[in-house]
């Protein structure tokens, strides 16, 4: 099943790498035996995603992409594969519409003329509170 990033882009089943593998950590009988951990791995490069795309995903500075371009992902939180094969999947999704994500640049703006006021007043407050702690003189 193609996992779907938005309305024109989609990725296609063969360009997912999944494998299943044991979890770590506690669980005993059921983390020792079953294969309910998956291991996706996406190459970025290779794929069908737009170049804009691709450029901004290979310019994020995150762990979980290697330096050839394969975003490695681990999911292990659910107790049975289907449902972390799920997690991984939307976790991938998750990873690529951030690094597409256009920041709204920030206008720089000056504080108001009231905003200085209160300011002042506080310091002018607070620098009152500070004199009557001094010495105490007879």
């Amino acid at each position: 099943m193609p996992l779907q990033i938005s309305a024109g882009v989609i990725i296609a089943d063969w360009q997912l790498q999944l494998t299943a593998i044991r979890a770590q950590g506690a669980g005993g009988q059921n983390v020792n035996k079953v294969n309910s951990a998956i291991h996706l791995r996406f190459d970025v490069k290779s794929s069908t995603l737009p170049e804009f795309y691709k450029q901004r995903l290979l310019a994020l500075s995150d762990h979980r992409i290697t330096e050839d371009g394969v975003i490695v992902l681990k999911a292990q939180v659910h107790r049975t594969q289907e449902k972390n094969r799920d997690e991984a999947l939307s976790r991938l999704k998750e990873l690529i519409l951030s690094a597409v994500k256009i920041q709204k640049s920030r206008k720089a703006t000056q504080p108001s003329r009231n905003a200085k006021k209160r300011r002042v007043d506080d310091k002018k407050r607070n620098g009152n509170n500070k004199a009557l702690r001094g010495k105490v003189v007879d």
